[in-house]
């Protein structure tokens, strides 16, 4: 049986264990009477980063915890994930909803529960492939930065002792809509600091997260498909285990208006490619580079079922939205490397305040509310806000590869 995590640990991140261990045992004593016995509300909790989340609070023993998303079959397996895992405590308030969070039935529960102690907000368009035409842009913003100040509002009502809010590494000189939908939401959470405690993270991919490219190859090779990956593009990866850790560390022990990240360098950064030899070899076949996508899916339709060869396509990165490389913070950021063994914070960074927000909000939606507005008014109007938006439109997306 194919063993994921310790794949994942082996040929991955090349961690026997969390690069987050020590921070936590450091810590431990205030993680503790910080979770302890409170509420918690986890937004997109079905997703990859959502549940991996709520596991690493779930040790500490909160006494209650809702959760929301719109995956219904993500949260149905979230529930049976956390009462079938060994020496994981299950609170028995512990309640999942079908819903949007920007919807009136959750403005109800929010009210009539008067708030949470801690409150984390996961629900986000992740992908640059988010980013194909004016429709999908519109639905990115309105996800990842409209709904978001809806709900800093109602927060306010009853503020939370934590909120927490995932961001991206793509959101430091972003070149991507999703990337930059993301800075814009870092501006817009950390304006609202002063209501109430706000922190958030940029960290790395994480390795086969829910319809990540390497989750995708496990669905391949489950329909004998051929897997395809880029060899140019090089990421940092962190597990699904880490990735909740983090959020988890930042929500609880960062102090109001912090950004944290992994310490990983350069060394650490691996391409799909190489990921993807590995991984065929661990499912036990050698891999055949084709040198096209049809080549590749006529290999694997012929394909005998006993074949320990399997085959692939790689290839340049030639679609809008790609970054060439990844950082986790810009020049004028005041950085603290020394206060967490393996996580950076970002202790002091320029932000926008409330008005301009505000206006640049108003003008996205005025831009929206015309029949005839252009993802080119869009970028355009990013730009305005994020002087640094170094977009580039290459007429692809990521939908026109296999």
């Amino acid at each position: 049986m194919f063993d994921l995590d310790r794949f994942i640990s082996e040929s991955v991140t090349f961690r026997a264990e969390s690069m987050f261990r020590k921070d936590i045992d450091d810590n431990r004593d205030e993680l503790s009477r910080e979770i302890k016995g409170k509420s918690v509300c986890v937004i997109g909790g079905a997703g990859s980063i959502g549940s991996s989340f709520i596991k690493a609070l779930l040790r500490f023993e909160p006494k209650s915890v809702v959760v929301v998303d719109l995956n219904e079959n993500g949260l149905a397996e979230l529930v049976r994930d956390v009462r079938s895992t060994q020496g994981l405590f299950c609170p028995e308030e512990f309640r999942c909803y079908t819903l949007n969070f920007a919807d009136p039935i959750f403005e109800r529960i929010f009210r009539e529960e008067k708030g949470f102690d801690i409150v984390a907000n996961f629900s986000a368009h992740k992908h640059v492939r988010s980013e194909k035409d004016k429709y999908s842009v519109q639905a990115l913003i309105e996800n990842n930065d409209i709904k978001a100040k809806k709900l800093m509002d109602l927060l306010c009502v009853y503020p939370p002792k934590h909120f927490f809010c995932v961001s991206t590494d793509k959101a430091a000189n972003p070149v991507n809509i999703m990337g930059a939908s993301k800075r814009i939401m870092e501006d817009l959470v950390m304006a609202y600091n002063a209501h109430f405690k706000v922190t958030t993270a940029r960290f790395a991919n994480v390795a086969f997260s829910n319809g990540s490219l390497p989750d995708g190859w496990i669905h391949r090779l489950q329909k004998k498909q051929p897997l395809a990956a880029p060899n140019d593009v090089k990421r940092y990866f962190v597990s699904p285990e880490e990735s909740g850790q983090i959020c988890m560390l930042a929500c609880i022990l960062g102090k109001g208006g912090e950004v944290f990240f992994p310490k990983l360098g350069e060394d650490q950064m691996l391409t799909f490619s190489k990921i993807c030899d590995d991984f065929v070899k661990a499912e036990g076949f050698q891999t055949v580079e084709c040198q096209s996508d049809n080549d590749a899916k006529e290999y694997a339709d012929q394909m005998s079922y006993d074949s320990d060869k399997y085959p692939v396509v790689y290839f340049k990165s030639d679609t809008t939205g790609e970054k060439a490389y990844e950082e986790f913070y810009v020049p004028g950021e005041k950085i603290n490397m020394q206060r967490f063994k393996a996580l950076g914070v970002v202790e002091q960074s320029s932000r926008r305040s409330m008005s301009e927000i505000s206006r640049f909000f108003n003008n996205l939606e005025d831009i929206f509310a015309k029949p005839d507005f252009t993802k080119h008014q869009v970028v355009e109007a990013i730009k305005g806000f994020i002087p640094n938006f170094q977009h580039e439109e290459k007429g692809k997306n990521l939908d026109s590869k296999m």
